[in-house]
């Protein structure tokens, strides 16, 4: 990967993209085409570091998304698509890895623009970790297949009894705009691995590397019509779901948003597959490395300014080593450099959006009220009275029963916990509505085995926090969501199982 410093610098890069961005307004990609919305109208996607607007998109109704199921359908059922090799399916998605690493700097700035985190963690997070889950799952058409299964049938007859995978048909993706790039990668890469075609709707706050993403398909060599994106608001998602030409959903996003997604999709009985909220808990033992679990928790809490679905936000550490862990995690918050992204120094950028900024300071104040102490953060940070920028914020002296232990707050706000019974921690822990990741911090592996086997969470992750990797299944408990993303179990959410039986006798 090349540093950032050895090229254009990201505000070079930004003033560039900016220009471009303002010429005309970004349209839909349909069936290979750049389209305007049938409407003819647009809405604007703002820089969160500044709340200006940086572009007009195209604002997608339920008739350009049934444009784009229909396109999806088309491209699907070509036989160009569906006789594709394997081994030639493998190779569009190395070729569209290969475009994403070329275009690597401008994406992360163009990201940047957009969501507001900072170029050079974009950089090293969102589009390196876009460029492995498109090569990871390259290797997989020629390897995802049926099996021939020994079966017993009645009246002695001989039977060779065989099963294949075949892709359910056309997709929609509907991603969130805390990590824009990353999502998308996580659907597409292993739906058009399987072989569906995708119609890709991005959150309305986030849309620009998600048509970028697009276009890079296009010149790839995907057929047009595999990979189509709609631009818009919950009208264009809710018609996307609704579709009876639509066979599958992935959802990444709220729990409320997910519960409807699953209404919605009864019509015609769609595949849903849901990656929904968290409440993810860090829990710490009396023998932890204290500075390592410090500075791991103000990363699992305050990366992306919190707005993570496995933000570590509830923190359950021993009465012994409370008081100092919870002033070196404080240490590292107070540290962090606030500003725009776009200055490589910054690694903390602002909020998505001036409702996030309300809704993240509204929960800080209940928490206040509910009888929580700030320790450090709470508020906007001095000098910076343009964008969204809240302060990394711990909320000490929590209790179990308050709004800020139990909701999702989705922003960088740590609610810090005392225990002293091991028993009462792991009730305590698993006393929430959602099960999507945990941390364990301990230096007793018998301790580090127990706890992890009794948090009911789809990732634990122990002396660690917030890995992942397209080889290996992510995914909730409870409330957190249905099926997992990357690994196998991805390319089985895309994929239907035939059984056929030929009888030799």
């Amino acid at each position: 990967m090349t540093a950032l410093s050895s090229i254009q610098t990201p505000r070079v890069v930004a003033a560039r993209l900016s220009e471009s961005l303002s010429k005309a307004p970004r349209q839909l990609l349909i069936g290979g085409k750049h389209v305007d919305a049938l409407s003819g109208r647009t809405f604007a996607t703002t820089n969160p570091a500044t709340g200006e607007e940086l572009c007009q998109v195209a604002h997608a109704g339920p008739e350009d998304v049934d444009l784009a199921v229909k396109a999806a359908r088309r491209a699907f059922e070509d036989p160009a698509w569906r006789r594709m090799s394997a081994m030639d399916r493998s190779m569009l998605l190395y070729r569209l890895a290969d475009l994403i690493e070329r275009d690597a700097h401008e994406l992360a700035v163009l990201e940047c623009l957009d969501n507001g985190k900072p170029a050079s963690l974009t950089r090293l997070v969102e589009i390196e970790g876009s460029i492995k889950t498109f090569r990871y799952f390259a290797g997989w058409p020629s390897k995802f297949g049926g099996e021939t299964l020994p079966v017993s049938p009645r009246g002695g007859l001989q039977i060779l009894n065989y099963t294949t995978r075949e892709p359910v048909g056309v997709a929609a993706l509907i991603v969130p705009w805390n990590y824009p790039m990353s999502m998308a990668a996580w659907k597409i890469a292993p739906a058009v691995a399987a072989g569906c075609a995708v119609v890709l709707k991005p959150a309305e706050q986030t849309p620009l590397t998600a048509l970028r993403l697009a276009e890079l398909a296009l010149e790839a060599g995907f057929p047009a019509g595999i990979i189509n994106v709609v631009t818009g608001f919950g009208d264009a998602g809710a018609a996307l779901v609704e579709h009876p030409g639509v066979d599958k959903v992935a959802f990444t996003g709220s729990t409320e948003v997910g519960k409807a997604i699953v209404r919605a999709s009864t019509g015609n009985l769609k595949k849903v597959s849901l990656e929904l909220g968290g409440k993810s808990p860090q829990i710490v033992l009396p023998d932890a490395d204290l500075s390592a679990a410090a500075a791991s928790i103000a990363q699992g809490i305050f990366f992306n300014q919190g707005q993570t679905c496995t933000a570590g936000s509830r923190l359950y550490a021993h009465e012994a080593v409370y008081d100092e862990l919870v002033e070196a995690i404080a240490g590292h918050a107070r540290s962090l450099k606030i500003g725009n992204g776009l200055d490589e120094d910054v690694n903390f950028g602002p909020l998505i959006s001036e409702e996030q900024w309300n809704q993240v300071s509204g929960y800080v104040e209940i928490g206040v009220n509910e009888g929580a102490r700030v320790l450090t953060g709470g508020a906007r940070p001095s000098g910076l009275d343009n964008g969204y920028f809240f302060e990394p914020t711990i909320l000490g002296d929590a209790q179990a029963g308050m709004r800020v232990v139990r909701e999702e707050i989705f922003g960088p706000v740590l609610s810090a916990l005392s225990w002293k019974d091991a028993d009462q921690l792991i009730a305590e822990a698993n006393n929430s509505d959602f099960g999507l990741s945990a941390g364990i911090w301990t230096n007793d592996i018998k301790s580090a085995h127990r706890i992890a086997g009794a948090v009911k969470a789809g990732s634990v992750w122990i002396n660690c926090f917030n890995l992942v990797d397209p080889a290996t299944p992510f995914g909730g408990f409870k409330q957190s969501g249905w099926g997992r993303e990357h690994g196998r179990q991805a390319m089985e959410l895309y994929s239907e199982t035939k059984s056929v039986w030929v009888n030799l006798t």
